[in-house]
Order: structure tokens, then C-alpha cells, then sequence
């Protein structure tokens, strides 16, 4: 039987951070402690996030490394830039996991050409799942005591793609991404478009021209793969829903690879994964299949007269695209069962 492992979620206002206590109240190895904000430090979660009935009365504390040391584990649901400083205040014992971008990226420079400040180092980077040339990326999560969690886009373009970049059967210099994005995924500040009257009946272009933050990232993940560099061309749009990624994503068949060859890349990278199901044949993905679930799901097929593999994922970017996965590392890090706790099936209609 697991003990209770006391939790604190920074940034609990946000969306992130309520999904995080909304899976975080079905773990059996954890007890919620200090939640913090910024601007709605000193209301009530109830204010903020009213579906959380049982904690409605908690009062959100201002964030600080004070407020959330002497937890067993610490998960910032911060923006870019808030964790590296907060993080170097907590002790080493402690599990801290990153829902920001501060410690996704190896390369310093990288960081810099994106987000324009000083890098705060790289953590264990916490997708289980991605296959890698030498395995999987879970084996470096064991007994870590830092964890960088990906970015949601990130996510579903790393699984979509590096099965086939780790088998061989794609190049990995021609890779196009096209995303369909939820509004949620980018956070709850108010933004004018964002809001009803703009977003609705509506589909719209951001981060184009290789100028989106994830690149780089899904770049990084992706070169692991394949064990070279590889080209990517992202292109996420705004949908008009609240939650949900749908990832298509395409890249050049090898020569010689054929469809049987690229259905058993996927089969054998996502055969024995709890999180991620490759669909039957002719069974192609949703948003709505994997709404508050800790999965995603992913089909692939051959455009023999493109001569391009098509690799669709579906994921929801607040569960398994952010919240869930940091759980998902929680899990693996402190030696419980991966599963633990985590939603499997979605919800619908």
C-alpha cells in the first residue's frame, strides 16, 4: 500500500495547474498541500476553479520556495521563465517537475534564440514514451529528482514521428507538422483573441514560419530518434475548441520501405505502452476520444503516390499533453506503478 506523498502545485489558478488537481484527487499516493498563484493569491479555489468541489475552501498562497518546501513533490504550472529561480530555492530530496519550458532544452543557445533570456540548465526530460535511438526515454526518469515535463504540442509531434525516424523508414530532413489546437493551450490570462467572439466559427495560423517556441524541442526529441538532426516545418492552428490537439504530421518514405514496414515501427514503438494505442487500421483519431484521459492515439498510413508516411495523434493538451504527464513522472520517479492514478478512458459525448 502506498503512504500519502504530499503534493504542492504552484500556479494552481491556471488551467494546468487545476488539471493537475484534478488527477492529483484521484491518486491514491497523494495528499494535495500548499497551492499557490500570483494575481489570485489570498481567493479560494472555488473562485478559480469551481469543479473542484472538494477543494473549493483551499486559499491559493502566494508562490514562493518557502510556501512550497516540505513536500515530498513540487509541480510548477508556471509560465516560461518563473521556474528556473524557484526551483534552484527547493531542496534536492524533493521532486520538482516543470510544466514550464525553463529546462526542456539541452542546447543553451536554442533557449536563447527562442525565449531571449538565460538559460536555466536542462532536466530529465519526462516523455516516457519516446522512443530513442538506444530505448526509451522512461529509463532516465527512475529516481530522478528533477523532471522537465514537454511542451503539449511537443507531445503529440514526438509520437507521431519518431517511431518511424527510430526504425529508419522516414527521412528524417523532409518532416511537416500541422496541428488543430485547442484554445486552453494557451493558458488563462486574457487574451482579445482568444475570447468568444474571436475564436468562434473561426481557424487561425500562429507560430508560423518555424517561429513557434516547441520547435526547437520537438527538433531536440526527434533528433534523438532518429540519431541525427533532423528539418521540421510546424504549423500549429487555433480551433475553435476549449481542449484537444490533433496532430498531422507527414515525412518521406525511405526508399524500399513499404506499408508493412511502417504500421510494424509504430506497432512495436506503442505495443507494450499503457498511454499511447495505435488504432486499427482505417480507424483514424480524435480529440474527443481522449478528452480528460492520460492517452493518446495515434494512426499511421502510406501515401504511395506523395511517397510520404501520414501520422495522425490525438491528445488532450491539459491530461496527457501537461498534467497527466507530469503525474505519469511523478509515478516513475518515485518508483510507483506508471498507471497510478491516471484516467484511461475519455469522456464523451
Amino acid at each position: 500500500m502506498w503512504v500519502g506523498l504530499t503534493l504542492a502545485v504552484a500556479g494552481a489558478s491556471g488551467y494546468a495547474g487545476g488539471e493537475l488537481l484534478r488527477l492529483a484527487l484521484s491518486h491514491p499516493a497523494f495528499d494535495i498541500g500548499a497551492v499557490t498563484a500570483h494575481g489570485s493569491a489570498g481567493r479560494t479555489l472555488g473562485d478559480q476553479h469551481p469543479h473542484l468541489t472538494p477543494l473549493a475552501d483551499r486559499v491559493l498562497e502566494p508562490t514562493s520556495s518557502d510556501a512550497l518546501a516540505g513536500h515530498d513533490l513540487v509541480v510548477l504550472a508556471l509560465p516560461h521563465g518563473a521556474s528556473g529561480a524557484l526551483a534552484a530555492g527547493l531542496p534536492d530530496e524533493v521532486l520538482v517537475l516543470d510544466c514550464g519550458a525553463d529546462h526542456r532544452l539541452t542546447d543553451a543557445g536554442s533557449w536563447r534564440d527562442y525565449y531571449g533570456t538565460e538559460h536555466s540548465g536542462a532536466w530529465p526530460y519526462g516523455l516516457p514514451e519516446l522512443v530513442t535511438a538506444g530505448g526509451k526515454q522512461r529509463e532516465v526518469l527512475a529516481g530522478a529528482r528533477r523532471v522537465a515535463v514537454p511542451g503539449c504540442n511537443v507531445t503529440a509531434v514526438t509520437l507521431a514521428l519518431a517511431p518511424g525516424l527510430a526504425a529508419g523508414v522516414v527521412e528524417p530532413t523532409d518532416l511537416v507538422a500541422v496541428l488543430a489546437c485547442g484554445t486552453s493551450g494557451a493558458g488563462r490570462t486574457l487574451k482579445a483573441h482568444l475570447t468568444a467572439s474571436e475564436v468562434m466559427g473561426a481557424a487561425s495560423p500562429y507560430g508560423v514560419g518555424g517561429a513557434h517556441r516547441h520547435v526547437p524541442e520537438i527538433e531536440q526529441n526527434l533528433s534523438l530518434a532518429a540519431g541525427s538532426p533532423v528539418t521540421l516545418s510546424f504549423t500549429p492552428t487555433l480551433v475553435p475548441m476549449s481542449r484537444g490537439i490533433l496532430a498531422t504530421a507527414t515525412a518521406r518514405l525511405v526508399p524500399g520501405a513499404d506499408a508493412e514496414a511502417v504500421r510494424a515501427a509504430w506497432a512495436a514503438a506503442y505495443a507494450d505502452e499503457a498511454f499511447v494505442h495505435l488504432l486499427p487500421e482505417g480507424r483514424w483519431p480524435s480529440t474527443a476520444s481522449v478528452l480528460g484521459a492520460n492517452t493518446a492515439h495515434v494512426q499511421v498510413a502510406v501515401d504511395q503516390r506523395a511517397g510520404r508516411v501520414v501520422s495522425v495523434v490525438a491528445v488532450d493538451n491539459l491530461t496527457k499533453g501537461t498534467a497527466g504527464a507530469a503525474l505519469q513522472c511523478a509515478n516513475l520517479a518515485l518508483g510507483l506503478p506508471e498507471t497510478l492514478g491516471l484516467p484511461v478512458a475519455g469522456v464523451a459525448p
